[in-house]
């Protein structure tokens, strides 16, 4: 194998054992999962009980959806290092023998998961809560379900360790997260509305390709930014 395949190669193992360390602490303390799951499910409930008809009520599942997510997140964001700082174990993550990015991807990828575990497990309770059916492609609905937590998982993550360095992190999240994210959430939502619906023209793979592109600024930047804070925390 030639070095800048060996090269390559190497910095994929340091991303799945940082991947494989941040999965290990997220079963070893699932209640992170389930205070985000039952965080969004509470305001996909009181929308639900708040919308006067029904035919409202479908209008508003994919918007719904991502606004849950989005609130959520900030919690499951916000306590991505939380074990590193109640351990004191930062300074032992920057000594590693990882690349700095790789840390990144590893834990961005974790929170991804995550988000997209409790995307997955709303939908079905978005559906039926709110009556929706779905006359979309639901392997679209999917890629929007992924590809919307990637874009809160990315900059979420980098700016999670920004946060976290500060007092206040649960109030400073938010305020650095959501600008970022807004027009993502926003470009999610309306192709998810649009799979429930019906997409007769077809414009849910513009939005599509919209996210995609967020995702890709957003893991690129966030990835090339990480190794700069990490290495002053």
């Amino acid at each position: 194998m030639s070095e800048p395949q060996t090269g390559l190669w190497l910095v994929f193992q340091q991303i799945g054992a940082v991947l494989r360390k941040e999965l290990a602490v997220e079963l070893k303390h699932s209640s992170r999962i389930s205070g985000v799951f039952f965080f969004a499910l509470a305001l996909l409930v009181m929308v639900a009980f708040a919308s006067p008809h029904t035919s409202t009520l479908r209008e508003q599942a994919g918007g719904t959806l991502w606004i849950g997510l989005l609130l959520a997140s900030t919690r499951a964001l916000d306590q991505s290092y939380a074990t590193e700082h109640e351990h004191g174990t930062m300074e032992g993550m920057v000594l590693w023998p990882v690349e700095p990015w790789a840390l990144f991807y590893g834990k961005a990828l974790a929170n991804t998961l995550l988000l997209s575990l409790v995307a997955f497990g709303l939908l079905p309770l978005l559906i039926a809560i709110f009556d929706v059916p779905v006359h979309g492609n639901p392997s679209t609905l999917i890629a929007f379900t992924v590809l919307g937590c990637a874009a809160l998982a990315a900059p979420g993550t980098l700016h999670g360790l920004i946060a976290s360095q500060a007092r206040g992190s649960s109030v400073l999240l938010p305020l650095l997260l959501f600008p970022l994210v807004v027009p993502a959430m926003m470009a999610a939502a309306r192709g998810t509305t649009l799979v429930f619906e019906g997409d007769a023209m077809g414009d849910s793979i513009l939005w599509l390709q919209l996210l995609g592109g967020f995702n890709v600024l957003h893991w690129s930047l966030s990835g090339l930014l990480y190794g700069r804070i990490v290495e002053d925390s």
